[in-house]
């Protein structure tokens, strides 16, 4: 086993058995910097509690890259009995994101040893709290990344194994965004109900009539989803209360589609509680928009991975999301899909990814960082 390698692997099983949750990666960011400056890597005065951006300076002029991973963990319990399980109680790496940090950390390495080679710079983003997609416009505020040209990310992916890697032009994570509805009526004696206004009954009006939005407002060919995923109301058998809430998330890729949900939900949400004489109010709560994945880039990420002997396969549509949209607003970037193997999806308590991917994973985001470098991005 390569020196590297090897290093690449105790990183990730000491942080796989240490999770922290988003802003509390303390441990993970002092892992991480400790083998950097043991490589005589660079690492910059971001002045980020958790999280650090480190920087590879080529020895030639031209233009700067982003390369990002992320850190965090989720508040789930592991049931994976490996021998490197989570030593913290409901709390696991069950997204993959010690094993991007591995990966990454593999290629700023490769990077600053090969650095006589680059014409340009690279900086390497090990990111806090992507889980709750705060994370990266934390990070995108420090200034730190503000002469990127562009970014390349990686994602572990459990429907491929390892040795193939995804990669799609176009929409690959979707735009997340979440809402809460406030319904007030007018409480009442559950055998009088026409002496109050029943807002029970508006709740579940709404919820019904939410669906219709995507089914009759919007384009079928329009990939949207509109989860209604909480529900509350009342606190006995008898009595019509004088509230309700709902709360829910919308999911979509295209910014049209994404506007037309939120003007919809909003006026069946005021007018359906008016039709019932009460009163009603949507919060919405816009979170990271969606991850566009530059064609261009697209096709110089397939060209090296075959180069590596990588399989390319198209990464299946999804609506989930992902920060790392954030770093895209105004720059192109691809967001890559590592295949990691397992037999269970992310955030699944059982989710596990195969060791054997870091590593080559780890070369092919050094070697494609520095062709793209060497092309003058």
């Amino acid at each position: 086993m390569k020196e590297l390698e090897k290093t690449l692997l105790e990183l990730f099983r000491q942080l796989h058995a240490h999770p922290e949750l988003g802003f509390e990666e303390r441990a993970s960011t002092a892992a991480i910097r400790e083998i950097l400056v043991r490589e005589g890597v660079e690492i910059l005065d971001s002045g980020l509690e958790t999280g650090l951006v480190a920087r590879i300076t080529g020895a030639l002029p031209g233009p700067v890259i982003g390369l990002r991973s992320d850190i965090d963990a989720l508040p789930i319990q592991e049931e994976t009995n490996l021998p490197y399980a989570s030593e913290v109680p409901g709390r696991m790496h069950a997204c993959g994101h010690d094993a991007h940090a591995a990966i990454m950390l593999g290629a700023a390495i490769l990077l600053h040893r090969h650095r006589d080679r680059l014409r340009g710079s690279v900086k390497l983003v090990f990111q806090p709290a992507e889980e709750n997609s705060y994370g990266a416009l934390r990070v995108l505020g420090t200034g730190m990344l503000d002469d990127a040209a562009l970014f390349l990310a990686v994602h572990t992916y459990p429907a491929f194994p390892a040795g193939v890697l995804g990669i799609k032009e176009g929409p690959v994570m979707a735009a997340v965004d979440r809402f809460e509805i406030h319904i007030r009526g007018r409480g009442s004696h559950a055998a009088h109900p026409h002496k109050g206004v029943d807002p029970v009954v508006i709740q579940a009006a709404i919820v019904l009539g939410a669906q219709s939005i995507v089914s009759r407002a919007l384009d079928p060919f329009a990939p949207v989803v509109v989860s209604i995923t909480h529900a509350r109301s009342g606190n006995t058998w008898n009595v019509i209360p004088e509230t309700a809430y709902l709360e829910g998330t919308v999911r979509t890729l295209d910014p049209a589609a994404r506007a037309t949900v939120r003007t919809r939900l909003d006026a069946l949400v005021q007018q359906t509680a008016l039709a019932y004489g009460a009163e009603a109010e949507l919060a919405w709560h816009p979170g990271p928009p969606a991850v566009l994945n530059d064609p261009g880039l697209c096709g110089e990420a397939r060209a090296v991975a075959r180069e590596l002997g990588f399989r390319v396969d198209r990464q299946e549509d999804t609506l989930g999301g992902e920060d790392f949209s954030y770093f895209l607003q105004d720059r192109p970037g691809i967001f890559i899909r590592v295949g990691s193997g397992g037999d269970y999806p992310s955030h699944h308590p059982r989710f596990t990814v195969d060791p054997a991917a870091i590593y080559p994973a780890a070369e092919y985001f050094a070697q494609l960082a520095e062709r793209l470098l060497n092309k003058g991005a």
